[in-house]
């Protein structure tokens, strides 16, 4: 089994020089320095909290909505950059941030003719980056970890 970079190293460098690595070796925090939701809400969820994160996971399950989150959880980005980035058409960017932003997700600022969006707060960066590195170890066949 390959050990997950960011494991190896114990930061969000990768150690290991070949092969595949998780997400978090992305210039991303390791996973024991990122506080998790469970740390800071110990609430067990009621029935509106349960209907709340399943629009969010709903929300999620598109493919080109997940590659926008993604890459907003690198940075604040224009409609255009994101274009370029996610290779999806202007209208289908625009229509998945419209989505995004109706729900929460996302923020807008607006700078002369551009609007910049971001993502709204870390548990949705978090949630996110989790989703991909899971997906990752799935992928690539690395031992599943903490």
């Amino acid at each position: 089994m390959r050990t997950c970079a960011h494991v190896a190293a114990g930061i969000g460098t990768p150690a290991l020089s070949t092969g595949p690595s998780c997400l978090y070796a992305e210039g991303m925090p390791a996973r024991e320095t990122l506080p998790t939701a469970a740390d800071t809400h110990l609430r067990a969820p009621d029935s509106a909290r349960l209907a709340e994160a399943t629009e969010v996971f709903a929300l999620l399950s598109d493919a080109t909505r997940l590659h926008l989150l993604w890459l907003l959880a690198q940075g604040e980005s224009d409609v255009g950059s994101l274009t370029e980035r996610c290779e999806a058409s202007r209208t289908a960017v625009s229509q998945h941030l419209a989505k995004l932003r109706l729900a929460g997700l996302v923020e807008t600022r607006r700078e002369g003719r551009y609007v910049h969006y971001s993502l709204r707060d870390g548990h949705l960066r978090r949630l996110v980056m989790e989703a991909l590195s899971h997906a990752d170890h799935r992928v690539s066949g690395s031992a599943p970890h903490d």
